[in-house]
């Protein structure tokens, strides 16, 4: 039988003086040598399972607090903070933060707390920690937006569905009918004009509005299964976050009943298998499912099975003014949605003026800190829901990215460049970026030393140091 190891230095380090003991008399009580304790102590030995079963049983340890990087988002998370553009000029690279996250958990999460609580959130020192939104992004973000549980029980469902109906729209209606005997309804416009989806528990309807395309409506059944049937999971998936907010609370509920109709729709298991073997190619796969291109960027976000990991997408939806109305980071590591701006270089913008089309790009991203990341992008324009009859829907672009060392896998991304040199170089937004011959630039970097020499006129409108 192989054990599984841990390195876990510092908190057998902590307990250990917890309890008043040397590492003599540690090293007794647990049966090894106070030379193997020290090893271990400075993450040199790694901690296995047997003697972890040994410290629970001596100390009352509790495994769990081996755990301290998940209640920061491990070292993504701290990534994320160390973003803002308060630590530009420290140059933090990632291995710095896996040593800190790794030597002094604890110090690292009382970094994370003192910088969520004093409101410092996606780069603006202005924006409130209380904000629900980013509370509920943030949750999702410590999950890596993968909730296994919940990933499960929509394959187990969709499985039992395909059984009785092939065609998933039906099978997703007679669920209704048969389990919790409501019929689905389809209502015009001028019955239903305020709403997309309406339960009516009176008539024993589902009433879907009919400016919703099959796509969304099967979404929308999804969805109000996922509230039926898996409503007491998703609460306490919710509940363990432990939010004072309730607003909160609310989004991140709503978050994870998403996140199970979309499971249902593209079960793990068939949606693995499919992206696989077509490369992630996106209309293939939007085809196959028959789901949006919004819903589809959702779910690529993540695929983090054990054992049946997919590739590592972020997810971002974005408007005409370069704002970010959703971002997930997912597995990805990225911190390029952590600004309040968009890169007006950022390629995902035309997509306004290509409506429909997958605009990709392979990108070179420069963080605050100065260091750079290699990307490929690929973004299309989105519409709303539904639109009332003769008004303008909602526009929006979403756009998946990926490293771009993984993106050989890719359909979109057979023709593109992968060079870093043949890259497009964007930043953070003007007010954070700090790429000094950026011709687009609106804005100086904030904080930065601002250069003026009368007698000559430089190719970029502003002239600064670090």
């Amino acid at each position: 039988m192989v054990e599984t190891a841990i390195l876990a230095g510092p908190a057998i380090r902590r307990l250990r003086r917890r309890e008043g003991l040397t590492q003599a008399a540690m090293a007794s009580r647990l049966g090894i040598s106070p030379s193997y304790l020290n090893l271990i102590e400075r993450n040199q030995r790694p901690l296995s399972a047997r003697l972890l079963v040994q410290l629970a049983e001596a100390f009352e340890f509790d495994p769990r607090s081996l755990r301290q990087d998940e209640a920061v988002g491990g070292v993504d998370g701290l990534r994320r903070r160390l973003a803002d553009e308060r630590f530009a000029d420290l140059g933090i690279d990632r291995d710095e933060v896996t040593e800190w996250l790794a030597a002094a958990p604890q110090a690292a999460l009382a970094f994370a707390r003192l910088y969520d609580a004093a409101g410092a959130d996606a780069g603006s020192s202005s924006a409130v920690a209380s904000d629900p939104m980013n509370l509920a992004r943030r949750e999702i973000e410590r999950w890596r937006n993968h909730f296994a549980d919940l990933d499960v029980a929509a394959e187990e469902l969709a499985d039992e569905l395909r059984l009785s109906n092939a065609e998933i729209g039906a099978a997703l209606a007679e669920r209704l009918r048969q389990k919790h005997q409501l019929s689905l309804r389809i209502l015009p416009y001028d019955v239903m004009p305020d709403a997309l989806r309406r339960l009516d528990l009176h008539a024993r309807q589902l009433q879907l509005s009919e400016l919703l395309d099959q796509s969304s409506r099967n979404f929308q059944v999804a969805l109000q299964l996922a509230m039926l049937e898996q409503g007491e999971a998703i609460a306490a998936i919710a509940d363990g976050a432990r939010f004072a907010d309730r607003s909160a609370w609310r989004l991140f509920r709503r978050h994870l009943a998403g996140y199970f109709a979309a499971a249902l729709l593209m079960p793990y298991g068939r949606f693995m298998r499919a992206c696989e073997g077509t490369g992630y190619d996106l209309t293939i796969l939007q085809r196959r499912f028959n789901v949006g291109f919004e819903q589809l960027a959702h779910r690529l976000t993540t695929l983090q099975r054990v054992g049946q990991r997919g590739l590592p997408f972020f997810m971002a939806r974005i408007d005409r003014a370069g704002q970010f109305s959703k971002r997930y980071a997912g597995a990805s590591g990225t911190t390029m949605l952590e600004s309040d701006a968009s890169c007006p270089l950022w390629n995902v913008h035309r997509a306004f003026e290509q409506a429909g089309r997958i605009q990709v790009q392979s990108l070179e991203f420069a963080e605050s800190s100065g260091q750079v990341s290699h990307w490929v992008t690929m973004g299309r324009t989105v519409e709303g829901s539904a639109a009332a009859p003769g008004g303008n829907p909602a526009q929006f672009a979403v756009v998946l990215g990926l490293e771009a060392q993984l993106a050989a896998q890719l359909s979109q991304a057979r023709a593109l460049p992968l060079d870093p040199g043949q890259a497009t170089p964007i930043g953070p937004g003007c007010a954070r970026c700090h790429r000094s011959d950026c011709q687009q630039r609106s804005l100086p970097p904030r904080g930065a030393a601002l250069q003026f020499d009368e007698r000559s006129r430089g190719l970029t409108p502003f002239a600064f140091g670090r």
